[in-house]
């Protein structure tokens, strides 16, 4: 269940601290083969078990990290919920992203997200999240990145096209 933000302007508060954790999430081989062919990236070590069980260090197949890191879109609309004053959501990119250890083949993943820092931009609020994603049975994360996302308030009819320069 998302936590709950009043507005854009609560996330102001949480600045240092974690604000959520969300539920387990299967990275099963069918996903891991969807997202190869949408890539087209069909390296074996990604696709061929058999392969995988010989040759690689891991012993199975083991998700693409872009395929993790494009499951942080889905694990933030899981921690967080902004209840009113949100006209929108932007994407700005990522500030660093690192991929410590794998993601294997029907293991479970989950992501914590704090709030790096936050910066004013006209009717916008620019977060920075830092977020950490970790395998289930795994002491090292699979992937810690620090996203940039800007939140757009509905306080101003139509949005100001200078908040939504990068």
């Amino acid at each position: 269940m998302p936590v709950a933000i009043e507005r854009p302007d609560s996330l102001i508060d949480w600045v240092g601290r974690e604000i959520a954790v969300t539920d387990w999430f299967r990275v099963s081989q069918d996903r891991i083969q969807l997202f190869a062919d949408v890539t087209e990236d069909h390296q074996w070590i990604h696709l061929d078990p058999e392969r995988a069980e010989r040759e690689s260090p891991h012993r199975t197949t083991i998700a693409h990290g872009f395929l993790t890191l494009s499951l942080l879109s889905r694990f933030l609309r899981e921690a967080i919920q902004i209840r009113r004053d949100l006209r929108m959501t932007i994407n700005c990119g990522l500030n660093r992203v690192r991929f410590p250890s794998p993601v294997r083949a029907g293991s479970r993943i989950r992501a914590s997200f704090a709030v790096q820092s936050t910066r004013e931009l006209s009717d916008t609020l620019e977060v920075v999240f830092h977020v950490t994603v970790e395998s289930e049975g795994n002491a090292k994360p699979c992937c810690v990145a620090d996203w940039v996302i800007r939140y757009v308030r509905i306080n101003d009819p139509s949005p100001s096209r200078t908040s939504l320069r990068f």
